[in-house]
């Protein structure tokens, strides 16, 4: 058993359609990997979505007017988690922003909790999440073949951004994270 809590970060239908302008390509297999993290810390585990917000503001307007298919309401098709998440997500974080390190969230760790991070995309919020966690105190982990980047290259340069940050966040794999003994 793996001691923190697991926030999967946007595991929705917008980054694993292929026909999504947002498709995150290696998406199934961030999928397996978030699934073979679940048991690991069953009660202590947050989904969270990207959603629009209603209105956008500042530099939000030029960002949805580069995507404008992505301006639906909270509850259309493209925000849901995608089946294999949509029964099992108990807790759920919506955020109108990259990085998902809200109230709501840090409310789930508690004051000296450990957030490991898998999900979507490895280089916008997953990299976003992990920074505000740590510029908050809290120790980060990110499970690196448990998150999918929008390329290779792109998820790789995500990963040895975050390496830079240690010891506040450091980068894992499930087979380390799954041994490391618990508390």
């Amino acid at each position: 058993m793996s001691d923190g809590h697991l926030a999967v970060i946007d595991m929705q239908r917008v980054f694993a359609d292929p026909a999504s302008p947002w498709a995150t390509p290696w998406y199934a297999d961030a999928a397996a990997g978030v699934h073979s993290l679940l048991p690991a810390f069953a009660g202590r585990v947050t989904f969270t979505r990207f959603l629009a917000p209603e209105d956008p503001a500042g530099a939000w307007r030029a960002y949805y007017d580069r995507w404008p298919f992505a301006r639906r309401p909270p509850d259309a098709g493209l925000w849901e988690l995608t089946d294999g998440f949509a029964d099992l997500a108990d807790h759920v974080v919506d955020a109108t922003t990259f990085g998902k390190w809200t109230p709501r969230l840090a409310s789930r760790l508690g004051p000296d909790g450990r957030l490991v991070l898998a999900g979507v995309s490895t280089d916008c919020c997953v990299l976003s999440t992990a920074l505000a966690a740590a510029d908050d105190g809290v120790e980060v982990l990110v499970v690196s073949d448990a998150c999918a980047g929008v390329d290779d290259d792109s998820h790789l340069k995500a990963l040895q951004i975050m390496e830079l940050y240690r010891p506040l966040v450091r980068v894992t794999t499930i087979a380390d994270l799954l041994g490391e003994p618990g508390p």
